[in-house]
């Protein structure tokens, strides 16, 4: 046993060196990070390879080395915060599916916390936000199998499935006693990325539900589309981010810039590496993916001087919150609603072979005034009381391991509610008709009724928009 156990840490010993000179982390890396990475931590390598041939030699029954080294590295980028991750060869291929707007399951972005999956974000007109599903919720049983003991990728395998496939949620929400169950139908996702309309003549609506490969182009199509069909000249825009849980970098660039100066500053990164500290401007080489076409060029001239309201809430991340604070900071755009919901890390993909890849996060996103998103979100120029009593109870700053802000000290940590009981019973079904989501842009969303009214309020005093609302 004692020889079996030193050639087992030999060897992963050295594959582990193998692995970090196959990666070829040091040529992105500088000279200390370099440094860093050529001195291995010989104590803890052999404390793991102690356990890698304990578990070979003592476990129940044999274990692959493949699934070993797998669930290892799963448990590496688990551990250091809730967006770095594995991604095997199917969950690699989905990523890229997915911001092409087409993927299949039930619409629900979620994490792991306390061995149970969590909900981040239902997608909007999907399955799970039908049937009311909301951010917060705990999934406690998919199907007849309790999520305790899986990983976040064998939960998220399950709940995934062939189109018109039925598969039932059993959840644990704050407030309720007991657990509800929700009985839904797989569906292949379509996300419709940009959506419009004229409130009003003169009015504009532009509600962008996730930022997409050809969401830049789509929103330039939607911003003329407006202008053909206004009877009067333009007079106001209102960008609706509520509940856009983010997506690509670039498309919030392209965002931006349709309505910014040229060659303004959008956001910029700050990371360890040269390769993760970016400036990022609203000009075409920042947005564009390929060397075609200026999507953007052609946009009428009075778009980056209207009078513009952005829409934002709890549920509204990453590439929205960017987007938003792009807006505030260069006083482009009164920002309404609730507190966004802090997710300002950058997550890069770095493909590793048989395509497979890891996400990892490599900096934090900073406003152009210098603003960390991290752990903190947008602040809106205007809160709305009843959009921050319904928003979203969930924030990054809630999520374990959470990245912290980078510029402020986080003395205070977010107070927790008690999670209710996962093992109350006996479960109740939920009531659809109870609590059915609200229609962004539909004629009860008053908070859009409320920022067009503010709209027509700028237009009578256009001081106030380049100014801090109140409110």
């Amino acid at each position: 046993m004692r020889n079996f156990m030193k050639k087992t840490s030999l060897i992963f010993v050295g594959m582990v060196a193998g692995i970090m000179v196959s990666l070829n982390f040091s040529a992105i890396a500088d000279k200390q990070i370099r440094d860093e990475l050529h001195t291995l931590p010989i104590e803890e390598l052999r404390a793991f390879s102690q356990v890698f041939g304990r578990i070979k030699s003592d476990y129940v029954e044999p274990v692959e080395d493949k699934k070993l080294i797998t669930e290892a590295i799963n448990g590496m980028l688990v551990g250091l915060d809730p967006h770095s991750a594995f991604l095997d060869t199917e969950e690699y291929k989905e990523l890229q599916i997915g911001t092409q707007g087409e993927f299949g399951g039930l619409g629900i972005q979620v994490t792991m916390e306390d061995g149970l999956v969590k909900v981040i974000s239902p997608i909007e007109d999907t399955p799970a936000f039908r049937a009311g599903i909301k951010t917060g919720d705990l999934i406690i049983k998919i199907d007849n199998t309790a999520v305790k003991g899986m990983t976040l990728s064998d939960a998220i395998k399950r709940m995934r499935g062939k189109p018109d496939t039925s598969i039932e949620l059993t959840i644990v929400r704050e407030g309720e006693t007991d657990p509800l169950m929700f009985e839904l139908v797989r569906a292949i996702i379509k996300i419709e990325s940009v959506k419009s309309k004229l409130v009003e003549p003169g009015y504009g609506y532009v509600r962008i539900t996730q930022f997409q490969e050809r969401t830049g182009e789509n929103l330039a199509e939607a911003i003329t589309k407006l202008y053909q069909e206004s009877e009067i000249p333009m007079k106001g825009l209102v960008l609706d981010l509520r509940s856009d849980p983010g997506g690509l970098l670039n498309s919030a660039v392209a965002v931006s810039a349709a309505f910014l100066p040229s060659d303004a500053l959008v956001v910029y990164t700050e990371g360890r590496t040269s390769d993760a500290k970016m400036q990022l401007r609203a000009s075409p080489e920042y947005y564009l993916r390929s060397s075609g076409r200026d999507f953007l060029a052609n946009l009428p001239a009075d778009i980056k001087t209207i009078p513009m309201i952005t829409l934002v809430d709890g549920g509204s991340a990453s590439a929205s919150e960017i987007v938003a604070g792009a807006l505030q900071d260069h006083k482009r755009s009164v920002v309404m609603g609730a507190q966004t919901f802090g997710k300002g890390s950058v997550q890069t993909i770095l493909p590793l072979g048989n395509n497979t890849a890891i996400k990892l996060t490599t900096a934090r996103y900073y406003t152009p005034n210098g603003q960390s998103i991290q752990a903190k979100g947008i602040t809106p120029d205007i809160l709305d009381e009843e959009t921050s009593s319904n928003s979203r109870l969930l924030r990054e700053a809630d999520l374990s391991r959470h990245l912290s802000n980078g510029k402020e000290d986080e003395k205070t940590a977010t107070k927790k509610a008690d999670k209710p009981s996962a093992s109350k019973s006996p479960k109740k079904k939920h009531d659809k008709k109870k609590e059915g989501p609200m229609e962004f842009g539909s004629s009860d969303d008053h908070l859009l009724v409320r920022a067009i009214d503010h709209l027509k309020s700028l237009i009578q005093q256009p001081e106030i928009q380049t100014s801090k609302a109140q409110g």
